[in-house]
């Protein structure tokens, strides 16, 4: 053999027969050669090749008698190597130990001698044949029937004997067989097929997945002292694999989509029959664990331009699971609907910390998503629940338009505007509000809107144009000629507020519109 292999290397290797250090075993030992014999008469006299830098593995057990086991040690070590590996090394008495430590032998134990002579071999010369190993361990786990991703990681990781993940540049999202250190995901370069990586937390082979759905995720073996052969032969098995997880992947997706339409059904269901009981519909919330009974607390995030409601969906369950409350979150329209429910009747302090996790739910969303959020108040049973979600809807569209809040608003901290909100809504007054605003509608709606977003920005020029992403002459200009098409003074208190809520319930009606047209195309029949 004219390779070298390291003790790290073998003490990572899956199948090295039970290798473990008993005594003076440095893992940053480097050794020339292995010989395997079946007791030390059938060593070489010198060593395999002469050199003072190989591995002796025995099939036999050390002697019982000390001074037969510090015999051993010396003559072991007197014939040139530097390691001694044999069944029940533990038999090495403490001055044994001290002895092999003071003459430089290291002392391992392995429960298959043959099997670490394997593992040497494939190391030192059967490069080849290691990948080919992991690759036929990848090949039979693709074989199993994974109930799910996570189920499959399992799987490939346990055949393999590495771990495995999945990551993308923002970190881990599913691992199995360890914990993939920081420093080496750090290390991984997300830009080439295949990449390699040693740093001194350990090492990683990974391959970029060719997934349709999910851009920039990689998947990942890794471990502690794998040397350059295993992480060559663990890339081989990450490609080999990485189609398998790319699939897996797809069809998790398709099912948790057909899972959140399901549930969104269940949930406008719940929401416009929430007066008639109907035993079947409860019994399907409960088999979704979305029990009535209790207090709640809604919440409801919306994109304030188009958002992929799915990946929106996936990002808040994910961060949810961080609130210490049992909590749902269903797509819905242009965003997602959810709520916290709570056995008893929470503390004030409890819901202020609820809504404080809200809020910062809110701004990790809006580091990848366009969107405000509204949170209802605290109800209790299953009219409660409605009640709350309808709130926070309410919330979510006041939100819309206040960047002076950061797009959050908090239904019960509106007062008087929640009242105001309420009374928009109903049916005489909308077709009053139409009328008022006419002009604008019909001729320049792009004033409607300017108007609109000026009297919710408290008619202040600056933030309307920041709201809008318009210059402030040209909001000035705007309310100049929205004033002069409806013949109103909005310097007028009771004026501008009979505009303010007549310009909210048109946005209203023409929001409900939409959602109605694209809910029913082609005007089907609901």
């Amino acid at each position: 053999m004219s390779q070298t292999i390291d003790l790290s290397a073998l003490l990572a290797h899956p199948a090295n027969g039970g290798l473990r250090p008993v005594a003076a075993a440095d893992p940053a030992t480097v050794w020339h050669d292995v010989v395997v014999a079946s007791g030390e008469s059938g060593l070489p006299a010198d060593g395999a090749g002469g050199a003072d830098a190989d591995l002796a593995i025995l099939t036999t057990e050390p002697p019982s008698a000390p001074w037969q086991q510090d015999a051993l040690i010396r003559r072991i070590r007197d014939r040139g190597y530097l390691a001694l590996a044999m069944p029940n090394s533990d038999l090495f008495g403490v001055g044994s130990r001290v002895l092999a430590e003071r003459v430089g032998l290291a002392l391992l134990h392995v429960d298959d001698p043959m099997a670490l002579a394997k593992a040497c071999w494939l190391l030192l010369e059967g490069r080849d044949a290691l990948t080919l190993g992991y690759v036929r361990r990848v090949a039979q786990s693709i074989e199993y029937h994974a109930v799910g991703l996570a189920d499959l990681l399992r799987h490939l990781s346990a055949s393999v004997g590495h771990g495995i993940a999945l990551i993308d540049a923002e970190g881990v999202l599913l691992q199995s067989g360890g914990t993939l250190p920081a420093a080496v995901h750090a290390a991984i370069d997300f830009g080439p097929w295949l990449d390699t990586v040693t740093v001194d937390d350990g090492s990683a082979a990974s391959v970029h997945v060719d997934s349709p759905s999910r851009a920039g995720l990689r998947l990942a073996f890794f471990g502690t002292g794998l040397n350059a052969v295993q992480l060559t032969a663990l890339a081989v098995a990450a490609e080999v694999a990485m189609p398998a997880v790319a699939a897996r992947i797809l069809i998790d997706e398709v099912a948790d989509v057909n899972d959140a339409a399901v549930a969104a059904d269940l949930l406008r269901d719940f929401l416009e029959q929430r007066d008639t009981r109907d035993a079947e519909r409860e019994q399907r919330m409960l088999d979704r664990g979305w029990r009535t009974a209790g207090y709640h607390l809604g919440f409801r995030i919306v994109g304030r331009t188009r958002v992929d409601t799915f990946q929106l969906l996936r990002f808040v369950t994910r961060e949810l699971a961080a609130v210490p409350a049992d909590s749902h979150v269903v797509t819905s329209g242009r965003g997602v609907t959810g709520w916290l429910s709570f056995a008893a009747p929470p503390a004030p302090s409890q819901v202020d910390a609820a809504v404080s996790a809200l809020r910062s739910l809110h701004t990790a969303a809006r580091r990848s998503f366009n969107v405000a959020t509204g949170v209802g108040s605290v109800e209790s049973g299953s009219t409660g629940l409605a009640t709350t979600i309808d709130g926070a809807a309410d919330a979510a569209r006041i939100a819309v338009s206040r960047s002076a809040t950061g797009w959050f608003v908090r239904i019960d901290a509106l007062g008087l505007e929640q009242l105001l909100l309420s009374w928009t809504e109903n049916d005489t007054f909308v077709p009053a509000a139409q009328s008022l605003l006419g002009p604008l509608i019909s001729r320049a709606p792009e004033l409607l809107e300017t108007l609109t977003s000026y009297l919710d920005h408290e008619s202040g020029i600056a933030a309307t144009a920041d709201a809008l992403d318009l210059h402030r002459n040209t909001v000035s200009t705007r309310i100049a000629r929205a004033q002069d098409l409806l013949g109103l003074d909005l310097s007028d208190p009771e004026t501008r507020l009979a505009v303010h809520l007549a310009c909210r319930a048109v946005r209203q009606s023409a929001g409900s519109s939409t959602s109605s047209t694209s809910a029913n195309p082609r005007g089907a029949t609901p």
